[in-house]
């Protein structure tokens, strides 16, 4: 496949350490930023090592989600104001309790009880954003189809927008090469996972792709997953 010459973002050296960039980096920043209108003083809830980071550049205070200690350790190690682990803290409690005033911005990709909820907690003029729907992929039981109130979001003129990144294409080139250049000089931290924490890992080879894709739904990876592919049979060309 041939791609224009200007549409090539060059890479410092070919490592797993940029591939967080290209697809949850770029959904990331121009998602917060197209859809949600995301700006300093902002407080901001996400999911996502990247999206974390992104916000606290930005000038936001953070509030991340995440399904373990360690991810709640990672999560502090990259900046998040407010790491919540909801399998052992209640999000709504803790948004009731400490955000009265409600968020911002949600970057929501779970779906189910975690998007009512969020819907709930949006502020005045708050705006929730789509990118997925993660419960409902593997657990049929759950629909993805969630009543919103209309007259909740009336009286705070807030708004729930889908976000799906083949549609923002006109700003991947600015993104990724303001996202590499983050990476490249340590500002972002680009943390990858080859199976640390599998029993079947380090994944390598193509045989490996369905244990690193039950290990990506397990909840115990750290970091963005990948698969190393044998060298020895790329082409040279």
């Amino acid at each position: 496949m041939l791609v224009k010459e200007d549409l090539v973002i060059p890479l410092p050296k070919c490592v797993p350490d940029y591939l967080p960039v290209i697809l949850s980096g770029l959904t990331a920043s121009i998602g917060l930023e197209q859809a949600g209108e995301m700006k300093s003083g902002d407080t901001v809830l996400v999911t996502g090592l990247l999206a974390v980071q992104l916000a606290k550049l930005a000038g936001c205070h953070v509030v991340g989600t995440c399904s373990s200690k360690e991810k709640v350790e990672l999560l502090q190690q990259v900046g998040c104001d407010r790491p919540v682990n909801y399998k052992e803290e209640s999000l709504k409690d803790v948004l009731r309790k400490e955000y009265p005033k409600g968020i911002d911005v949600v970057y929501e990709s779970i779906g189910g009880d975690m998007f009512t909820t969020c819907v709930n907690s949006l502020a005045v003029g708050g705006r929730l954003i789509i990118i997925g729907a993660v419960s409902t992929y593997l657990n049929k039981s759950i629909s993805p189809s969630v009543a919103v109130s209309i007259i909740q979001l009336l009286s705070k003129s807030a708004s729930v927008r889908g976000f799906f990144l083949p549609h923002f294409t006109s700003h991947y080139t600015s993104h990724l090469t303001k996202l590499v250049k983050l990476a490249t000089d340590g500002t972002l931290q680009c943390i990858v996972d080859n199976g640390m924490s599998s029993p079947k890992g380090p994944f390598k080879g193509i045989e490996a792709i369905p244990n690193a894709l039950e290990y990506l739904y397990s909840g115990r990876s750290r970091g963005k997953i990948y698969v190393e592919l044998d060298q020895t049979n790329f082409s040279k060309l």
